[in-house]
């Protein structure tokens, strides 16, 4: 049976299964919403097939985006980073990466979770838009804008309003499945 899915996943085996697998789905657990905002921070300014791709070689150099560990790298660490053509070997980034683990913790102290923090910005549920077109999904909004001022201001880099409405896309604060996919009623 021939499922009518979001355009953008096109016909790669690897997009359609993220697609239909994890792309809006609620992610409620701190160390996946830690690995989908590292992921989505590489992703600033390139495509996300392309961060797909090397996800697995990013969660070999990254420790299993273990935030604790992050936090913790050394320059030794940093330079063994930069020479991995597995993954995106731009220097921003990687410091970025180490920079936000920090802030990350920082933000479980305070909140007793990020999840907790980052779900009180839709009121702990699901905003659920109904796009019928694919061209009619922003690339960010007025509460990505928020969210990106206020992970700035605790520290965090590369977190531009688009790069957190992918995240937000991507982690199921948002529901932005074309309303003829099947799976806008599933998420």
């Amino acid at each position: 049976m021939n499922k009518t899915r979001c355009a953008w996943c096109g016909n790669d085996p690897l997009y359609i299964a993220y697609h239909d697998t994890e792309w809006g789905v609620p992610v409620y657990d701190d160390a996946k919403l830690f690995e989908f905002l590292i992921l989505e921070t590489f992703q600033a300014g390139l495509s996300w097939i392309t961060i797909l791709r090397k996800r697995e070689n990013f969660r070999t150099a990254f420790d299993n985006f273990d935030y604790k560990k992050i936090a913790n790298y050394n320059e030794a660490k940093f330079e063994e980073l930069l020479l991995n053509a597995g993954i995106i070997r731009n220097k921003l980034k990687i410091k970025a990466t180490i920079s936000n683990a920090v802030a990350f913790m920082k933000i479980q102290e305070e909140f007793g979770s990020f999840s907790t923090y980052i779900w009180n910005f839709v009121n702990k549920k699901p905003i659920k838009n109904n796009w019928q077109d694919l061209k009619d999904l922003p690339a960010k909004t007025a509460l990505s804008d928020v969210i990106s001022k206020d992970l700035k201001k605790r520290g965090f880099k590369f977190v531009g309003s688009t790069v957190i409405y992918a995240h937000m896309q991507a982690t199921g604060m948002v529901n932005d499945h074309i309303t003829t996919c099947f799976r806008y009623k599933q998420v």
